[in-house]
């Protein structure tokens, strides 16, 4: 099995270390990831600058991009050949609910799945690496059951994986969930430049919206293991139908009377 790893805080971060250890005990392990922290940059890619790719002391290779740049790119011709899997992170905080839209962490497994390759984006609840290595060995243990499962190497999935900061000992089983949701986010945080200028900070993420029973804030917060399978197709395809005679009338011939001559 050959796996690529990724993730969005540098190629440093002792998240991708910790994974890249664990994982390379049963797996041919290749790391392409950011030269710094890129995150929230979701699925971006870079098409106005070049890319370069530099080698670390411990055989990482990082580039000066996105999270998504760097999967793309080994996919594209770095490699030269075609991973099994490919696992992004373990990221410093957790992932869940409206964070997977601007997630980089998840933004990177997203590029494989779009590549027709089986995905996996992990991170931990709380952010300081507390407990990394447990996290790191569940990490290594989903890899292998999917394995056994006979799940990769075949059709492409993308699964977005939290672990709570907790001895392995402790962490409860995997839990199949939904996204939860997020209220929205706290007031940008406004300052003036030592040029004074007005410079302005994003606010952090909205607290829980829906944390109920079957959301991933739930199950992690009960000490499980969360697992959601993700999809990329983002159409209504429940309101569909509400939106067809709106639809129609903008395709239409405009009805609007001629004016009177």
């Amino acid at each position: 099995m050959k796996i690529l790893i990724c993730n969005d805080d540098g190629f440093q971060a002792p998240g991708i270390v910790a994974l890249h250890d664990a994982l390379r005990t049963v797996a041919d392990v290749e790391v392409v990831a950011p030269e710094h922290n890129n995150s929230a940059k979701s699925n971006a890619l870079t098409l106005n600058a070049p890319l370069y790719v530099h080698q670390a002391y411990n055989g990482f290779r990082y580039v000066n991009g996105t999270p998504a740049d760097c999967v793309h790119i080994a996919l594209t011709g770095l490699l030269g050949y075609r991973p099994d899997l490919v696992v992004s992170g373990i990221n410093n905080g957790a992932n869940m609910g409206d964070d997977t839209i601007y997630s980089g962490t998840v933004g990177a497994a997203m590029e494989g799945y779009l590549f027709g390759i089986p995905s996996i984006a992990f991170s931990q609840v709380d952010k300081g690496w507390a407990e990394l290595e447990a996290a790191a060995a569940t990490a290594r243990q989903m890899v292998q059951e999917m394995l056994a499962q006979q799940l990769i190497g075949t059709a492409p999935w993308l699964l977005n994986v939290n672990i709570p900061n907790m001895p392995l000992h402790a962490l409860k089983s995997v839990k199949l969930c939904r996204l939860g949701r997020r209220h929205a986010a706290e007031q940008a945080i406004q300052q003036q430049s030592p040029r004074g200028e007005t410079m302005y900070w994003i606010g952090s993420a909205g607290a829980a919206k829906d944390d109920s029973e079957g959301t991933d804030f739930h199950a992690t917060a009960h000490g499980h293991v969360s697992m959601t399978p993700l999809k990329v197709d983002l159409t209504d395809h429940e309101n569909l139908g509400y939106w067809a005679q709106t639809a129609s009338k903008l395709a239409g011939p405009s009805t609007t009377p001629a004016a009177a001559s």
